[in-house]
């Protein structure tokens, strides 16, 4: 099983260190000690967690529902570089930031500009996993 320490859990979950001891206080995730005493929450709890408190994009993003790529990711629009052809979009989603090439032509018809909040729409048939050792 896999032991996660109260501040990776933190980061994974994009909330405080507080936040994740109030959960265990409350008793949302149970807590035990690693081999150097450390509090730690089992992985499988956490992602329990995770999947209970993810947010339902359909708040953000109208198109959330009606559309084949299950890879959606809403957010807010940080960083727009065009040129004549092409732009570059960064969307800040949560603690993840998706990096996008676009035409310019779609950055104006969409009306895409620093600030605006906008949903980064990935589609592939092929995403590798690395899993952390």
């Amino acid at each position: 099983m896999t032991e996660i320490r109260i501040s990776e859990a933190a980061t994974l979950l994009g909330v405080s260190d507080d936040t994740v001891r109030r959960w265990i206080d409350q008793g949302r995730l149970t807590a035990g000690q690693d081999g150097s005493g450390r509090q730690v929450v089992q992985g499988s709890a956490l992602a329990e967690l995770a999947r209970s408190i993810a947010h339902d994009p359909s708040s953000l993003d109208s198109g959330a529902g009606h559309r084949s790529a299950r890879n959606q990711f809403t957010g807010l629009v940080t960083k727009v570089v065009s040129d004549t052809v092409m732009s570059q979009v960064e969307v800040q989603c949560g603690p993840f930031r998706v990096v996008a090439l676009i035409s310019t032509e779609a950055v104006t018809e969409l009306g895409i500009a620093e600030g605006e909040i906008a949903t980064a729409v990935v589609k592939a048939t092929n995403v590798g996993i690395e899993a952390r050792r």
